[in-house]
């Protein structure tokens, strides 16, 4: 629909340029957008976003849940359509807002999955090193689990944020936010070895000189490779669980967590721009030590 184009344009620059969102998330929040149009289109409905009204969402919402749209996948798309509002407020281009009575389907909280240090320990104890991208692979899996890394800081992670000396690593997080986060002695040890013994051997392509995980071209490494080795690997150690790389970010957080460490350290880890992002890892514990209880008391 032509007459939403400049909006949305204007929204595109605004997760761009003032919010510093990833590619990822701003394509995620203009399909959230695309989808409303889709469905006044299909309606017939010729208006811009200024004449909509609660009415029109509510629709919109029936007919997405008709559609067999999953609760939590509504849920994204509203919350995407109050950005979307929220910056047509911040514009003046509409003097309110028809979503702000307009009710998220209610979902219940999602565990995310986790890997016990066994689990851990037989996952990387798989890796082939024999092969050349073996210690590649190990130093890959220590450092996601070491330093709770999202896929994507680790694939970008360069060699002159790396601090041997000090200790610790420089991240580019979502919204190209950098934060320290330590490096521990198994993964700096592998880390090391890597960097001395295995990357000098590869040619490195032109741009990728201070990428740390190079692929066998000598060039970063991509998402889809890292979730590919994981879940080869996953296979070979019998783990039944979907698991990603995200698993071991999980996995690290909820270890500190049942470990005692102080939730606003964990945070800081992780690079959570909210504690109560990082509070789902106090449910996993309690979850952990009520399956203790269970387990082992008595009374159980």
């Amino acid at each position: 629909m032509n007459i939403w184009k400049p909006y949305i344009h204007g929204f595109k620059s605004h997760l761009q340029l003032e919010k510093s969102l990833s590619k990822n998330s701003v394509e995620a929040y203009l399909h959230d957008v695309a989808k409303i149009i889709q469905f006044l289109e299909m309606q017939g409905i010729t208006v811009g976003p200024d004449k909509l009204e609660l009415h029109h969402f509510q629709s919109f919402l029936k007919w997405i849940t008709e559609m067999g749209m999953t609760a939590r996948s509504q849920a994204r798309v509203i919350s995407g359509l109050k950005a979307f509002y929220r910056y047509l407020l911040l514009e003046n281009i509409v003097i309110k807002d028809p979503t702000e009575l307009l009710d998220s389907p209610k979902i219940g909280m999602k565990l995310p999955v986790t890997l016990h240090l066994e689990e851990i320990d037989r996952l990387i104890g798989k890796i082939d090193l024999s092969r050349p991208e073996g210690k590649r692979n190990k130093a890959m899996l220590e450092t996601l689990y070491g330093c709770g890394l999202r896929v994507s800081e680790l694939v970008n992670l360069k060699i002159s944020n790396i601090f041997f000396d000090e200790g610790f690593i420089k991240v580019t997080g979502k919204g190209d936010k950098e934060r320290l986060v330590p490096l521990g002695r198994i993964a700096q040890g592998e880390i090391e070895f890597y960097i001395m013994e295995l990357r000098p051997h590869i040619p490195v392509k032109k741009g990728h000189e201070d990428v740390l995980f190079l692929n066998r071209h000598g060039a970063r490494l991509s998402r889809v490779m890292v979730f590919t080795i994981i879940k080869q690997l996953a296979v070979l150690s019998g783990i039944k669980k979907r698991i990603s790389p995200h698993t071991f970010r999980h996995s690290f957080a909820t270890h500190l967590v049942e470990g005692g460490a102080d939730l606003r350290a964990v945070q800081e880890m992780l690079g959570h721009e909210s504690i109560t992002t990082t509070e789902i890892y106090t449910h996993l514990d309690r979850d952990y030590l009520r399956s203790t209880i269970i387990q082992y008391h008595p009374r159980g």
